[in-house]
């Protein structure tokens, strides 16, 4: 019998590895219902970047190359993922927020990254630079919680990432200390490939360097993140959390208490994707 992970030790691999998986945290079936409800909110949003006919509505933002990206990133309502409630009351997921972050950390984006069949690789990044407290610090001020919806194999686009990178000096990358440049690639030989199941779910830090690979299956390969902050600290984009005031309140007391960056509203809008990394529009 496997020991369950101390919180401690979770927070000692993310700051280690940059990232930490915890095997088998929710069944294969909560998987399965999360990906039938990106089914349902990719279609959407991709119905309405084409009615818009000008790229307006943004329902999609483009993460790779090309005039046909084949890869996304949606922002998502959080009462429209139906798994959202069992992730962010996962006993493990709370404990190393609290342990990273601190007691009062608080979600700030639900999202689908997802490629598509003809995706290409990405350049080596960050998701953002690195923040003045991490620094000062050497502490880290926001985790992605990553649970992929499908099980993933080699041909499907996985993610690689290298372990360890993620305090790797921000002024020898390029756009602001997010991409890695090709001439610094040979740094990260040991980057590592990671091929969730369905009911796995891993912690990472935005900070080391990764990127996404081909998907040479016919399959779509989309993955749930739930952005998370430490409570004292400010997002490097706006975000837009939003949701109905019935369903927050719906949320036990604990969860609601992570929730305080959210925007409670009587209906939802759709939601116009506003941040954009433009060097993964440049194949990598």
């Amino acid at each position: 019998m496997t020991a369950t992970p101390s919180a401690p030790a979770l927070s000692e691999a993310i700051y280690r590895d940059g990232i930490v998986t915890l095997k088998g945290a929710l069944p294969p079936e909560w998987a399965d219902g999360v990906l039938a409800d990106f089914e349902i909110l990719y279609g959407e949003a991709e119905r309405r970047d084409l009615e818009s006919g000008d790229g307006s509505a943004r329902g999609r933002v483009a993460r790779g190359p090309g005039d046909d990206a084949r890869r996304y990133y949606l922002a998502v309502h959080p009462e429209r993922v139906a798994g959202f409630r069992d992730l962010v009351t996962h006993p493990l997921v709370d404990a190393v927020c609290r342990e990273v972050l601190g007691d009062d950390y608080q979600y700030v984006e639900v999202g689908f990254d997802v490629a598509l069949p003809g995706a290409v690789r990405q350049p080596l990044h960050r998701d953002f630079p690195t923040p003045e407290e991490t620094l000062a610090t050497g502490r880290l001020s926001s985790l992605a919680i990553n649970a992929s919806c499908v099980d993933v194999t080699p041909d499907m686009g996985p993610l690689e990432i290298a372990p360890g990178s993620q305090f790797d000096d921000s002024a020898e990358l390029e756009h602001g200390g997010m991409r890695v440049p090709k001439e610094l690639y040979g740094r990260y030989d040991r980057i590592e490939q990671r091929m969730g199941r369905r009911g796995d779910v891993s912690v990472r830090t935005g900070l080391t360097i990764h990127r996404g690979t081909p998907n040479t299956s016919s399959r779509r390969r989309p993955v749930m993140i739930v952005g998370v902050m430490g409570a004292q600290y400010e997002t490097f984009a706006d975000h837009e959390l939003t949701m109905t005031r019935g369903y927050y309140q719906s949320l036990p007391a604990d969860v609601q208490s992570h929730l305080r960056r959210a925007t409670v509203v009587d209906e939802l809008e759709p939601i116009v994707q506003d941040y954009a990394l433009d060097f993964l529009l440049v194949e990598g």
